[in-house]
C-alpha cells in the first residue's frame, strides 16, 4: 500500500479531487487560487495520455486526437475500457443530447468504481463539459488501475514496485541512477538501459553519452516504437527542457517497458525459483560430502587407535612401562580432545543437515553404509572401552613391575646373606677331623656340630624365605625368572646336601661319643647363648636393612611401630650381651686362676666375643639409619596424602558441579523462553560460563598428574575419578552443543518455514503443559492429548493418529521430542517448494517445451547453477526432441527423490 503525494497535472485554482483503490490513494488539494496552468506538464500529460490511449483503442480500430473533446460523449471512453479491461460494458445510449452523453460518462465512471477505484469529486458533467484537469485525471486513475496498480517486486506494489523493478535492471549501466520518475529521465540513458538490459541486439549503449540527452531519448523513443510496439508518448525537447518532467508522463511511458518484458520477468522469476532450489541441493550434497569426509576421518582414526590400546604386551621394565603410561596421557590431554569435538561437530552436522532436509522438501540423508551416527557412537563407545580397560592394565602392570622389582631386590640380598653364611660348610662338614682328634677334641667336635646344628635351624627360615620368593616372582611372571630360580634351585639343592652332610658328621660324633669324656662348660655355654644371640643379630640386621614398600599412612606407621618395639628389645638384648661377654670374661678368669693356657679359640663355636662385640655395634648403628629410613617413607606418604586430598577436595566440588549443569542444561532446554534469538543468547552465555570452567579442569589433570607421578593408586576421601570427571565433562560440552543445535535447527524452521515467533512459543507453551515428566519428551498418550488440545479430532482417529505417529516418531522409540513436534506443526501450517514448481519454472525457461537445450540453461541461468544443471540432467526422449535436448522434468523429479552421495 502506497500514498503518493504528487503535483496536480495542471493546478486548477481551488478544485480538489481524490482517487483511492485498495492498493493506492492519490490526493491533491488546496491549490492556491491564483496558480496558472503548469503549461509543460499539460502538454506532457496530454501527449503521453493520448499516445498511451491509442495505443489500447487502435486494438479497437479508432483513436483520438484531442483528450479533452474526444471522450466527452463517452463512446470512446466506454471503448478504452472495454479494451483494456477485456469485459463488456453497458449498451451506451446512441443519442447526441447532453443527458446522453452523461450516461454514457457515468457507465464508464461506474465501471471503474466496480474495479475497486472511489472517486472522489470527479464527476460526469466535468468529463462532458471537457474539464481538462478532471479529464487527464480521470484518464491516470484508469492508467493506474490497468497498467501500473498489479506490479509487484518484492512484495512492493504500484509505484513503489514500478520503481524497483526499474533500478534492479539499469543497476549495473554507468551514469544511471533511478531514484524518481522524473529527473532520473531526462538524459535518456534509464531508458536505452531498459531497453539493452532486455534486447541488447537493439541499442549500443557503450556508444552513448550523459552529453546527448535528446540523442539518447529520441534513439530509446525510435527503437521502443520500431521494435517494442510502444508508441511515442514524449518529446525528448519537452523532457530535456523542464527542470521537472511529469511523473505520471514518465511512469505512464515507462510501464509500457515493464509490459513488453513481461515474458522475459516471468523467465527471470523461473530461473530464479530454479537457483534457489539448485543452490539448496547444492548445499546438501556440499553437507553431505562433508559428513562423509569427516566421519571417515574420525572411524579412520578410531580404527588406528584402538589396536594401539588392545596391545596389552607387557614391557619388562618399570622404566618402559611408566614411558607407555606417559604416552597414554598424552593421547589422554592431546589426541583425544579434538576428536571429541569432531565427533560433537559431526552429530551437530547431521542433525542440521536433517534439519535442512525437511525444510527444503528433501528425503533424508542416508550416509554410506558404517557410518551412521550411531555406527560412530558405537565405534567412539568402544575406544572408550577399550581405553578403560588399556589405563587399568597400565596401573595394575606398573604395580606388578614395582612389586616384582622390590621382591628381585630382597631375593638377590637374602640370598647374598644366606651364600655368605653357607660358604665353606660343606667343606666344614665333610671334613675327618674327628678320626685322629683327642677325646677332648672329639667332645669339642660334637658340641661345635650341635652348635651347628641350632645355627643350621636358625637359617631354614630364610631358605624357605627364599623359596616363598621365588615362588612369587615366577607367579608375577617376572622377566628374569630363569636366573631366580636357577640361584634358588642352587641354594635348594645346596641346603638339602648340608643337611644331608650334617647328619652325616652327626652321626659319625655320636659313634665316638663314647669317648668324649670332659666338657668346657663355660664353652658349651657360650656356644649355645651367642649362636641365637648372633642369629639374632643377624636377623636385626637383615630386618634392620630389609627393604620396603608402603601406598598409605597407616602401612608407614605400622613399620614405625614395629621398629619402636625393635629398638624397645635392646636393653634386654644388651643385657644378654653382656651375659654372653660375661662368661667369656669366667673362661679367662678360670684359665689364669688354674694356669690353663688357652688356645684362644672356642672348641665349640667359631664366633668369638669380638664377633658379638663387632655385630652389636653394627646394630647400634643401624638403628638410627633406619630411624632415618623410616620417617623420610612417612614424610612422603603424609605428601601423598596431601595430594590425595588436594584431588579429592577439587574433584569433590567438580562432580557435583557438573551433574548441576547437566540438570540445569536438561530445564533449560524445557523452560527456555523468549524469542529464539534471545535463548540462542541465553544459551551462547551459558556455555561459554561453562566453557570458562574448563581451568578447574585442568588443574584437576594437574593434581591427576602429580598422583600418578607419585604412583598413588587410591583415594579415599573421593568417589569421583579423574575418568569420571573427563567423561562428565565431555558429555556436558556434548549435551549443551546438542541444546544449541537445537534451537539453531528451531530457527532454520522458523525461517524457512515463515512461522512466527509467537507460533513457536504456543508451540513451546502446549509442548511443555504436556511435558509432565519435564524432561523434554511427550508419551503418546501426551501427545494425542496435546495435539487435541489444539484442535485435531482424535477422538476416534486412531488411523490418523498413527500416521501422525509414523512422522514424528519413525524409530517407534515411544516418545516424541520437541524438534519432532516443531517439524510436524510447521509441517502442518507451512508451505515447501515442491517438485511440481520447480517443473513449471523449467517450462518458463524452456518457452513451453516439453525439453530444455544447453543454450537455453546457460542463457537463462547463472554459470555455475547451469553447468549443474547440464551434468546431470539425461538425454530427453520424445517425439519432439531435438539434438542436445535435455529432460527437465526426470531431473526436477530427481531434486526431491533419493540422494547419490
Amino acid at each position: 500500500v502506497g500514498l503518493y503525494h504528487s503535483p496536480a497535472p495542471f493546478p486548477l485554482y481551488n478544485t480538489t479531487y481524490t482517487v483511492t483503490t485498495d492498493e493506492y490513494m492519490i490526493q491533491e488539494e488546496d491549490w492556491d487560487r491564483d496558480l496558472l496552468l503548469d503549461p509543460a506538464w499539460e502538454k506532457q500529460q496530454r501527449k503521453t495520455f493520448t499516445a498511451w490511449c491509442n495505443s489500447h483503442l487502435r486494438k479497437a480500430g479508432t483513436q483520438i486526437d484531442n483528450i479533452e473533446e474526444d471522450f466527452r460523449n463517452g463512446l470512446k471512453l466506454m471503448l478504452l475500457l472495454e479494451v483494456i479491461s477485456g469485459e463488456r460494458l453497458p449498451k451506451p445510449d446512441k443519442g447526441k443530447m447532453r443527458f446522453h452523453k452523461i450516461a454514457n460518462v457515468n457507465k464508464a465512471l461506474d465501471f471503474i468504481c466496480s474495479k475497486g477505484v472511489k472517486l472522489v469529486s470527479i464527476g460526469a458533467e466535468e468529463i462532458v463539459d471537457g474539464n481538462v484537469k478532471m479529464t487527464l485525471g480521470m484518464i491516470w486513475t484508469i492508467i493506474l488501475r490497468f497498467a501500473i496498480q498489479d506490479i509487484s517486486v518484492e512484495e512492493t506494489s504500484a509505484k513503489e514496485g514500478l520503481l524497483l523493478w526499474c533500478q534492479r535492471k539499469t543497476a549495473p549501466y554507468r551514469n544511471v541512477n533511478v531514484q524518481n520518475f522524473h529527473i532520473s529521465w531526462k538524459d535518456g540513458l534509464a531508458l536505452c538501459a531498459l531497453i539493452h538490459r532486455h534486447r541488447p541486439d537493439l541499442i549500443d549503449y557503450a556508444k552513448l553519452r550523459k552529453d546527448d540527452p535528446i540523442g539518447n531519448l529520441n534513439t530509446a523513443f525510435e527503437v521502443a516504437e520500431k521494435y517494442l510496439d510502444i508508441p511515442k508518448m514524449l518529446d525528448a525537447e519537452d523532457i530535456v527542457n523542464t527542470p521537472k518532467p511529469d511523473e505520471k508522463a514518465i511512469m505512464t511511458y515507462v510501464s509500457c517497458f515493464y509490459h513488453a518484458f513481461a515474458g522475459a520477468e516471468q523467465a527471470e522469476t523461473a530461473a530464479n525459483r530454479i537457483c534457489k532450489v539448485l543452490a539448496v541441493n547444492q548445499e546438501n550434497e556440499r553437507l553431505m560430502e562433508e559428513y562423509e569426509k569427516l566421519a571417515s576421518e574420525l572411524l579412520e582414526w578410531i580404527r588406528r587407535t584402538v589396536p594401539w590400546l588392545e596391545n596389552r604386551v607387557a614391557e619388562q621394565t618399570m622404566r618402559a612401562m611408566q614411558q607407555k603410561l606417559e604416552d597414554f596421557r598424552d593421547y589422554r590431554r592431546v589426541h583425544k580432545p579434538p576428536r571429541v569435538q569432531e565427533k560433537c561437530q559431526l552429530e551437530i552436522n547431521f542433525n542440521t543437515l536433517q534439519t535442512k532436509l525437511r525444510l527444503s522438501n528433501r528425503p533424508a540423508f542416508m550416509p554410506s553404509e558404517g557410518k551412521m551416527v550411531s555406527d560412530i557412537a558405537n565405534a567412539w563407545k568402544g575406544l572408550e572401552q577399550v581405553e578403560k580397560g588399556y589405563e587399568e592394565w597400565l596401573l595394575t602392570e606398573i604395580r606388578r613391575l614395582e612389586r616384582l622389582d622390590h621382591l628381585a631386590e630382597k631375593f638377590k640380598q637374602k640370598c647374598s646373606l644366606h651364600e655368605s653364611w653357607t660358604a665353606g660348610k660343606e667343606d666344614l662338614l665333610s671334613k675327618k677331623d674327628y678320626e685322629s682328634a683327642s677325646l677332648m677334641e672329639i667332645r669339642a667336635l660334637m658340641r661345635k656340630h650341635e652348635a651347628f646344628e641350632s645355627d643350621l635351624a636358625a637359617h631354614q627360615d630364610r631358605v624357605e624365605q627364599i623359596a616363598a620368593i621365588a615362588q612369587e616372582l615366577n607367579e608375577l611372571d617376572y622377566h628374569d625368572a630363569a636366573t631366580v630360580n636357577a640361584r634358588c634351585q642352587g641354594i635348594c639343592d645346596q641346603w638339602d646336601n648340608l643337611g644331608t652332610l650334617t647328619q652325616k658328621r652327626r652321626d659319625a660324633l655320636e659313634r665316638v661319643e663314647k669317648l668324649w669324656e670332659t666338657i668346657d662348660q663355660l664353652y658349651l655355654e657360650f656356644a649355645k647363648r651367642a649362636a641365637p644371640f648372633n642369629n639374632w643379630m643377624d636377623g636385626a640386621m637383615e630386618d634392620l636393612q630389609d627393604m620396603f614398600i608402603v601406598h598409605s599412612i597407616e602401612e608407614i606407621q605400622s613399620l614405625i611401630t614395629a621398629h619402636d618395639q625393635f629398638k624397645a628389645t635392646l636393653p634386654e638384648a644388651d643385657k644378654e650381651r653382656s651375659a654372653i661377654m660375661g662368661i667369656m670374661n669366667e673362661i679367662m678368669k678360670i684359665a689364669q686362676t688354674y694356669g690353663i693356657k688357652l688356645s684362644g679359640i672356642n672348641p665349640y663355636t667359631i664366633l668369638s666375643s669380638q664377633d658379638i662385640s663387632n655385630k652389636w655395634e653394627t646394630v647400634k648403628q643401624l638403628v638410627p639409619l633406619r630411624d632415618q629410613m623410616l620417617q623420610e617413607e612417612f614424610a612422603r606418604q603424609q605428601a601423598n596424602e596431601r595430594l590425595r586430598r588436594q584431588f579429592a577436595a577439587q574433584a569433590n566440588i567438580i562432580g557435583p558441579w557438573i551433574q548441576t549443569k547437566m540438570e540445569e542444561i536438561g530445564h533449560v532446554s524445557v523452560d527456555i523462553a523468549g524469542s529464539l534469538e534471545e535463548q540462542m543468547n541465553n544459551l551462547k552465555t551459558y556455555e561459554q560460563n561453562i566453557i570458562n570452567y574448563k581451568s578447574n579442569i585442568d588443574k584437576l589433570e594437574g593434581d591427576h598428574q602429580l598422583i600418578q607421578e607419585a604412583i598413588i593408586f587410591d583415594n579415599k576421601h573421593t568417589n569421583y575419578t579423574m575418568e569420571h570427571i573427563r567423561v562428565g565433562w565431555e558429555q556436558l560440552l556434548t549435551t549443551m552443543a546438542r541444546t544449541i543445535n537445537e534451537v539453531e535447527n528451531q530457527i532454520l524452521t522458523r525461517d524457512a518455514k515463515g512461522i512466527s515467533q509467537e507460533q513457536l512459543n504456543e508451540f513451546r507453551a502446549s509442548f511443555n503443559h504436556f511435558d509432565r515428566k519435564r524432561n523434554g519428551r511427550m508419551d503418546p498418550d501426551d501427545f494425542r492429548a496435546c495435539l487435541i488440545s489444539m484442535g485435531y479430532d482424535l477422538v476416534r482417529g486412531e488411523v490418523e493418529f498413527a500416521r501422525i505417529m509414523t512422522l514424528v516418531d519413525p524409530n517407534n522409540t515411544g516418545v516424541v521430542t520437541f524438534q519432532a513436534f516443531i517439524d510436524f506443526m510447521t509441517r502442518e501450517t507451512a508451505e515447501t517448494d515442491t517438485a511440481e514448481q520447480v517443473m513449471a519454472s523449467f517450462k518458463i525457461l524452456a518457452s513451453d517445451k516439453a525439453y530444455i537445450t544447453v543454450d537455453e540453461l546457460r542463457r537463462e541461468l547463472p554459470p555455475e547453477q547451469a553447468e549443474y544443471c547440464i551434468s546431470r540432467m539425461t538425454k530427453y526422449i520424445g517425439p519432439e526432441a531435438i539434438p542436445g535436448a535435455l529432460d527437465y522434468i526426470s531431473f526436477s523429479s530427481a531434486l526431491y527423490g533419493e540422494s547419490d552421495l
